[in-house]
Order: C-alpha cells, then structure tokens, then sequence
C-alpha cells in the first residue's frame, strides 16, 4: 500500500500449551508493536534514513544493556542492517547482544595513511571496502546485529592503540552507508568529546538520579556546543522508581529527557547470569520502555 511501511512483518506468533510461559509469543509481542507504529511514518521516510544513534554518561549508568536491547528490537523491525560500536576497551557491549566477548583486536594493517606527512590523514588499504571489514571482523549476533570492536584490554592500553585506529576509520567509513549505526561508549567524557560518537546524530546521556550521575549528565551536556551544534543531544533516565527521577535529571542536566527506563530486576538477573536481556523475557519493564525508546528515536532522526 503507498505511504505505508515495506517492512519484513513479525513472523506469527506461536501457540504454546495450556499453563506454559511462551517465550516466542512475549518475544514477537514487543517486535510487532514496533512495527505496527512505525509503519505509520511511511515507506520514503523510513527507508531513507539510517538511525545513528550513541549512548554516553557515566560509568555504571546501564548504556550497555541499554544499547544492546535497543540495536536487537531496532533489528527486528527494520529492512537495514544493524551493526553495534563498541569502543569501549572493557567487555560490556558483547554479553547484552549475545555475541560471544572476543579480545581480538582489529588488524592495524587494514588501514595505511595518505601520505607521508605526519598529519596526513588514514584511509582503508587499497581494494579493502568498508562493508569487507564488517563481513570478516563482526561478528553477527541474535538478530543479524553485527558487533565491531577494536579489541580489549589485556595489558596497557598501548597495546590495542593501533587497533584504535583501524577501528575510526571503519567507523567514518560506515557514516557513508545505510546501515544503523548504534554506539556504546565508555563511562565518562573522554571519548564522547573526543570525536568518537561522531558518526550519531543523536547522543543519549543515559544517567541515574543520583549526584554523582546527573553530574555527568550535566557535563556531557556541553557535547551540543561541539561541531556547531549538529548532533542532538538529549537525555535518558534509566533505573528509575518513580516520575520525579526524570524531572530531577532534566532539571540538574539542563536536558530534554525523552524517556525513563524503569529499575526492573530482570536487568540484574540478566547481568548476573552474562546473558541479554531480551534472553530474561521481552516482557518485562526495561525490555518495554527500550522499545519505546527504539520508536522515539527513530522519530527523532526523520
């Protein structure tokens, strides 16, 4: 039909037998609802833009969990690849996708510079492009996510220095293409203004209401005066346990907050055992309010 969304529908939800939980049913439940709004934006709008989305703030905060909930319900409701940056050199990203944690860093040798200057500028070696280095160096996870990483940390941080490097200038790269891009960032400020979620049109400070976290928040809000301004930065209340932890956090941050994600024991659960959320149950608070979120941003980039 013209105007509506060309979307892969949710496959059809099972029957599961009298007096047992379905997981499929929960699973499909959350996918579906997505899809059902967001075909409401229209076929041109929805598959001209590629959602670029980073989530910053302090160490602690939740951005991982968050993060990759958000890129598999995003997966499941979109024709676009989805492909998850971790540039994080602690683990994190990896066990909230599913995707089995990997120190392995990325070749240096995948990138040469352009001349000999020494502020000469880096590129990818001749006859290697962009979409190569995701096929052969992130992994895909549950729902077709891929992961791109530099590596981890297993002694100095030296040690993964030159990996950084390949690892930008794929990142830049992909800026070019139509794949949704969904960063995860370490705790703290260095990286986000550094450059590093430079490829997001919008940073999510994701922040608790306590001191120490909207604090943060307050200072990562300072990320909407570099680069003139054009990436949106907004705020994301997370662990939540009533109304007055948004407005206490936009308040304190100065930020439009534009949504809560409730405290919900199945986060802790999930983090305890080292799996994703999505594999504790599509169903509970956390998983519903990061599909909500999936929707607002969206919205956001159009």
């Amino acid at each position: 039909m013209p105007g509506m969304l060309n979307l892969p529908r949710p496959a059809p939800l099972a029957a599961a037998r009298w007096g047992e939980p379905n997981e499929q049913v929960r699973e499909q439940t959350t996918a579906a609802r997505i899809y059902r709004r967001l075909r409401l934006l229209g076929d041109a709008a929805w598959q001209s833009v590629a959602v670029r989305v980073a989530f910053v703030g302090k160490g602690g905060a939740g951005k991982s969990v968050i993060a990759g909930t958000f890129c598999r319900l995003l997966a499941r409701t979109t024709s676009h690849r989805v492909v998850a940056i971790d540039s994080d050199p602690l683990p994190g990203l990896a066990l909230s996708l599913g995707v089995p944690s990997t120190d392995t860093a990325l070749p240096p040798e995948l990138v040469e510079k352009v001349g000999d200057d020494p502020d000469s500028t880096w590129q990818l070696r001749s006859g290697i492009t962009v979409m190569d280095t995701v096929e052969q160096y992130a992994p895909e996870g549950p729902d077709g996510v891929r992961l791109l990483q530099f590596g981890k940390l297993r002694g100095h941080v030296r040690t993964v220095g030159p990996s950084q490097q390949a690892f930008r200038v794929i990142v830049r790269d992909l800026a070019g293409t139509d794949l949704h891009l969904i960063g995860d960032l370490p705790g703290g400020t260095r990286q986000a203004f550094f450059g590093w979620a430079g490829f997001a049109q919008v940073l999510v400070v994701v922040a608790e209401a306590t001191p120490s976290s909207m604090l943060s928040a307050r200072r990562l809000a300072r990320l909407a005066d570099v680069d003139d301004g054009t990436q949106m930065v907004v705020a994301l209340a997370n662990k939540t346990v009533g109304p007055d932890d948004a407005e206490q956090l936009g308040r304190f941050s100065g930020l439009r907050v534009i949504g809560t994600i409730p405290h919900d024991p199945a986060v802790g659960a999930a983090e305890r055992e080292g799996v994703p959320l999505l594999d504790v149950g599509t169903s509970s608070p956390a998983a519903e309010a990061v599909a909500s979120l999936v929707e607002t941003l969206t919205r956001e980039t159009l």
